[in-house]
This record gives structure tokens, C-alpha cells and sequence, in this order.
């Protein structure tokens, strides 16, 4: 079949499923489920909670640390709470702080139950649309059985996401994919657009178009892709690059590949893991990630950019994106984020937050004066939240290097 058949065929395809945006903001492309009038219900309500949450509830922590935790300390120790971990102490033992990570935590485990409502119901027809979408693809997708997902993966459900991003229970499953991709969206408050796209727009409009206008990369690779959501506007923004995409989950990788074929982009996914891909040397003049670094240890951090280093071309550019490090924040602020890896299975959020990642750069190749970190503006579609929501950020920061 001759590509501009199989363009056709894939087109038609999208045209049976595509039907516009959400109620709620997120678009609805073809391998999204499409919820019944109850689930959207029981979605928005989860949406609803997390907001009054975040814009309501939060806020008053730090009017709580500020009045009456704070002093306390201070009249104890004789000087202000210097570290996160004493804020922790102090704020532990205040009945408003645990109601409110209790109410987070809830919000949380209710949102993905919302949406599983809806993807167990439709997982049948989503995965033949998957395998129908596959057979016209213009990208390709690259499976490896043998890959040994990391333990730092698969010991807990990150995000408290039932089974993970790796977790398989049937054949060609794309579950865990589908879930991410609704759940993401309600997590962040439609905070990150109608595409989950907004890291990735940050990135590389913000960022990349503004201090590098000339820069034409021919190959580019997004390590610890997920679903796609920050792989995409790569191609929009290169559309002569061959873009490649890696993750070490396949079945969310099976529906990175069906949903970017349904919103008709070209990618090369790859089930890897980029600690030690199978890349050939100086493969590429761009690598990326976004809010991957997180997810590993320091060790695999480490591993991480020394694999970033083997594979640039001379003159290659390296961009990880991330929250902001702990060191640019308040204690108050660092312990508020800091909730994430004692209630929300982010094993090594904090870790990564608090290491020396320009020294891990430079250790790992990369010239002291060609390592940069800096910031993307975070263009925020509903306004900014206070003391630790998701908008609360601002600013993504970035971790750039040349080679």
C-alpha cells in the first residue's frame, strides 16, 4: 500500500471518531473514551474538589504555619524553621493540615476511579481502534519483551494510578495509556490545555524558539514520553525532524502510538529505557524530557544524562524539563510540594529536587560552561493556585546542556 493510500485509510479512520472537545475543555480525539452524562458527572465533580481544594482549603496552611506553627517552633528553638522536614514536624501535628491531606489524597484515588469508569466500559472497542490505527500508521511503534521495566517503576503506582504506567492485563492492553491521558487532564485542572500539551508547548516555545530561533534539528528525542503529551508539539514546531519518543511501559506506549496517529503526527515510539538505549552514538541533535527526571533515583539520573551525552551529535543540545528545584523555593513552598512524596507515590520527587544537577551534568560529559539552568514560562489556562497546586509553579525549570 503506497503511503499517500495509507494517509487516506488513516484519515477516514479519524473522521469515524473525532468528535471535537470535551464538555470540559479536553479535546476528544479518537482513542479518547468518550464518558456517558453520569461519568462526566462524577469527573467534573473530582475536578471541582481538587479546585476548592487547591484555590479554598490550601491557602490556609500557610496562614496556619504562619500564626500559629512558626512561632511555636521559634519560641522552642530559638530561630525560624530552616528545612522542610521541620515544617513537616510542626505541621503533622495540626488537625487542618492532616484534614487537608487527607482530602487530597481522596481527590486523588476518586479521580482515577472516575475514569476507569469510563475506559473499562469502552477498552474493548478503544483497543480494536488502537490496532485499526496501527495497521495505517505513518509513525511506527518498536516493542521490546525482553526490556526489564525498573524497579523504581513498578514498586509502587506512581501517582497512586492503579497498576502503573507499566501494568498489563491482557493482550495489546492500553489501559494504563488511556487512563494517564484522561486522569492527566483532571489532575492538572486542564491546566496543561485541551492536549495535555502545555509542558512541551513551555519547552519549546518559550524556551527553545526564543533563545534558539535559528535551531533546525534533523533528529529529536523525547526520553520518558508517556503518552505523548509533550512529544507532540516537537512536530509542529520541526516538522522536518524525525522525531523519536522512548518509555519503558509498552501499553502505554501502544497508546502513545494510536493517539498520535489519530491527531495525525508522525512519531517513532520505542519501548526503552533511557538509562542505556540502543541508539547508536551522536544519534541525535536534540534530546528532551519532561518531568522524567523525577521518576528515577539519582543513580539512574546520573545514568540519564551521561546516556544524553553519548547519544547528542557535536553541538547537540540537551533540555530537561522539571519542577523547580527545592533551592529556589521557601522552606514553606518546598514543604508543600514535598506532600507528593509522602502521600502520592513520588518516591524520588524530593531527591531529585534537592541533588546538584548541574554538577551530575557536568560528571556526565558535558562542559561547566556550556550547562545551563534556567526557566520556561508556564502559560496557565485558568490562573495561577497558591501553595502547592499544580499552577502554582509559574516557571518550569530547565536543565540545558550543549555538547
Amino acid at each position: 500500500m503506497g503511503n499517500s493510500q495509507r494517509l487516506e485509510d488513516r484519515l477516514n479512520t479519524q473522521d469515524l471518531f473525532v468528535e471535537g472537545a470535551n464538555m470540559d475543555g479536553q479535546l476528544q480525539h479518537a482513542m479518547l473514551p468518550q464518558p456517558t452524562h453520569d461519568e462526566l458527572a462524577r469527573q467534573q465533580f473530582v475536578h471541582s474538589l481538587k479546585q476548592h481544594i487547591a484555590t479554598q482549603i490550601s491557602p490556609s496552611n500557610r496562614t496556619l504555619y504562619e500564626k500559629r506553627a512558626k512561632p511555636r517552633f521559634e519560641q522552642k528553638h530559638q530561630r525560624s524553621p530552616q528545612q522542610r522536614h521541620e515544617i513537616r514536624q510542626l505541621m503533622e501535628q495540626e488537625p487542618y493540615y492532616r484534614m487537608w491531606g487527607a482530602l487530597r489524597r481522596n481527590a486523588q484515588e476518586m479521580l482515577w476511579e472516575s475514569v476507569n469508569l469510563s475506559v473499562e466500559r469502552q477498552l474493548p472497542e478503544l483497543m480494536a481502534r488502537s490496532q485499526q490505527l496501527h495497521q495505517t500508521a505513518i509513525g511506527s511503534l518498536t516493542l521490546n519483551p525482553e526490556l526489564q521495566v525498573p524497579t523504581y517503576h513498578t514498586a509502587v503506582d506512581i501517582h497512586c494510578m492503579p497498576g502503573g504506567y507499566h501494568s498489563e492485563y491482557r493482550d495489546e492492553d492500553i489501559a494504563a495509556g488511556v487512563t494517564y491521558d484522561r486522569g492527566v487532564y483532571l489532575y492538572t485542572m486542564g491546566r496543561l490545555g485541551p492536549l495535555n500539551d502545555g509542558m512541551g508547548q513551555a519547552v519549546v516555545q518559550n524556551y527553545l524558539k526564543a533563545q534558539y530561533p535559528e535551531l533546525n534539528p534533523a533528529k529529536i528525542l523525547d526520553m520518558g514520553c508517556s503518552v505523548g503529551h509533550s512529544t507532540l508539539p516537537y512536530i509542529d514546531a520541526y516538522p522536518q525532524a524525525e522525531i523519536h519518543a522512548i518509555d519503558v511501559a509498552a501499553p502505554t506506549l501502544r497508546y502513545a502510538h494510536a493517539r498520535a496517529e489519530a491527531l495525525g503526527k508522525r512519531v517513532h515510539f520505542a519501548q526503552q529505557n533511557a538509562e542505556q538505549t540502543d541508539f547508536a552514538d551522536e544519534s541525535f541533535d536534540l534530546v528532551v524530557s519532561h518531568i522524567l527526571l523525577h521518576e528515577a533515583p539519582p543513580t539512574a539520573i546520573a545514568n540519564i544524562l551521561s546516556e544524553c551525552h553519548r547519544l547528542l551529535k557535536p553541538g547537540g543540545l540537551m533540555v530537561h524539563a522539571e519542577a523547580p528545584l527545592y533551592q529556589n523555593m521557601d522552606p514553606f513552598s518546598a514543604f508543600m510540594f514535598d506532600w507528593e512524596t509522602q502521600n502520592n507515590n513520588e518516591p524520588w520527587w524530593s531527591a531529585m529536587r534537592q541533588l546538584d544537577l548541574e554538577s551530575l551534568t557536568i560528571k556526565a560529559g558535558f562542559a561547566q560552561e556550556k550547562t545551563t539552568q534556567t526557566v520556561a514560562a508556564m502559560e496557565l489556562n485558568s490562573g495561577q493556585l497558591k501553595d502547592g497546586g499544580f499552577g502554582s509553579r509559574g516557571n518550569w525549570f530547565l536543565l540545558v546542556a550543549h555538547k
